[in-house]
């Protein structure tokens, strides 16, 4: 029974507790309504609490009348409802990106959002193991290593959860047909000009009439072995990068020294989460990338995707920064007037707010942000970053580094001195581009709101 089987998934891979919340990612297609559907079967039992959140790409016709059928699902079983939209050609553009990498990154940064709004919610989408068949497919022909090969994970950072994944998409839809559960249907997965529709509708329908019946659970079995296996390789190369990475004054550095006596898959991974350390991601960092540092001879530059110059001296890799004097600055404000920052050619305004409005807020925290006016004293300190600064953000389970919050949240090193730092006594209180802290978040008890905004 298909209950069955998500249970077993939810269960082994311990995806959900019992009164978690959950964000549901809801396009209303086929394997998303599979998903709510299910999960509102469960719910009776397990008391968690669903939300929903829809991200509207407007990049097809009827993309309106989808986001309309979402707030009617919503309407009917009384479920909250989270509504995104971007220009996700211009981002495109902007990020010289195809359409789908950039809608797919759009939209999970939506959802993250959402589930920090509502409290540390669960992400939860509509992936199956048919998905997981095909990214395998596409990832091999595109000459992917293990890690792309891994695919699909049932669960990424403890956050995003894909409770679908041991299930075909076939037995989603024939659930929603014995159900008679409307769906929407994309017009565009029947567009061959797509890879993965091609894969989907050309490819896995002739291997599996001609070779292998059961060609998408045995891929499915392939990728989870992989999972597995690179766990464990992933733990083994994290642990050598220890030795092999060096941190000094803010700076990383790659001893390559220590890579020697490592085999050349330990070697490759250290590489890896070198770049990862100086990035914040391994995003159009490809195979070739790797080798490059690999090979990199002394007293030579290697040009990775900009802004990734690395150097070489001695047996020592590290990023080459432009010379140029280390910015400092720092301003009392306020809240009053309008703050200039000169020395980043920013200028922010605050603004008080009743709590009525909480609900027409638009977080985004690259431009503003919404603070408890009760918990701030004014002047306010707002100065660029200092060695040791340290913040909880909102949703974190405690203090962390202010430099390891930038690393992970892919802030180039170029930014990271310029950022200005928002701190009220001696706590901070808001990074631009990071969220507000935890302490002086807007809450269900929050009487006034302080905005701060990028003119």
């Amino acid at each position: 029974m298909i209950l069955d089987k998500i249970k077993k998934t939810i269960k082994e891979y311990k995806l959900l507790e019992k009164k978690d919340r959950v964000l549901i990612a809801y396009s209303g297609g086929l394997d998303s309504t599979g998903l709510l559907a299910l999960l509102l079967e469960l719910r009776e039992k397990w008391s968690f609490e669903i939300f929903i959140g829809h991200f509207n790409h407007k990049l097809r016709q009827n993309a309106e009348e989808d986001e309309q059928f979402v707030r009617d699902v919503c309407q009917k079983y009384s479920l909250p409802l989270f509504v995104g939209s971007e220009n996700v050609r211009m981002y495109a553009k902007n990020k010289r990106l195809n359409i789908e990498e950039a809608g797919r990154r759009l939209r999970y940064d939506f959802l993250r959002k959402a589930a920090t709004r509502i409290g540390e919610a669960k992400v939860a989408t509509g992936h199956t193991m048919t998905d997981q068949a095909e990214t395998l497919l596409m990832r091999l022909m595109r000459g992917s290593g293990p890690r792309g090969l891994a695919g699909i994970y049932p669960m990424v950072e403890g956050k995003i959860i894909r409770p679908l994944i041991q299930l075909e998409r076939e037995d989603i839809a024939a659930y929603i047909k014995r159900r008679g559960i409307p769906y929407r249907i994309d017009e565009s997965n029947f567009d061959r000009r797509f890879f993965r529709n091609r894969i989907r509708m050309d490819l896995i329908p002739y291997i599996r009439n001609n070779f292998e019946p059961r060609i998408i659970p045995q891929l499915a079995k392939i990728a989870s072995i992989l999972q597995e296996e690179e766990a464990l390789l992933d733990n083994l190369g994290k642990e050598k990068a220890q030795k092999a990475i060096l941190e000094k004054n803010n700076q990383f550095f790659l001893d390559l020294n220590s890579l020697l006596s490592l085999p050349l898959a330990l070697r490759r991974r250290i590489v890896r989460e070198f770049i990862y350390k100086l990035k914040g991601d391994l995003r159009e960092i490809s195979f070739g990338d790797i080798e490059a540092v690999l090979r990199l001879g002394k007293g030579k530059e290697c040009h990775l995707k900009k802004p990734l110059i690395l150097s070489r001296e001695g047996e020592l890799v590290f990023l080459k920064r432009k010379t140029s004097p280390k910015m400092r600055y720092e301003y009392q404000w306020n809240g009053k007037n309008s703050l200039e920052i000169r020395e980043i050619n920013l200028k922010f305004e605050g603004k008080e707010m009743k709590k009525d409005k909480f609900r027409r807020l638009d977080f985004n925290d690259e431009d503003r942000a919404y603070i408890d006016m009760a918990k701030l004293r004014f002047p306010l300190l707002i100065r660029n970053r200092r060695r040791g600064d340290r913040y909880q953000p909102l949703g974190a389970p405690g203090q962390k580094k202010l430099k390891e919050i930038m690393r992970a949240k892919g802030i180039p090193l170029s930014e990271r001195e310029k950022r200005p730092v928002f701190i009220c006594g001696e706590e901070i209180v808001w990074v631009l581009g990071l969220p507000v802290s935890e302490k002086h978040k807007i809450s269900e008890k929050t009487g006034k709101i302080f905005t701060v905004k990028i003119l």
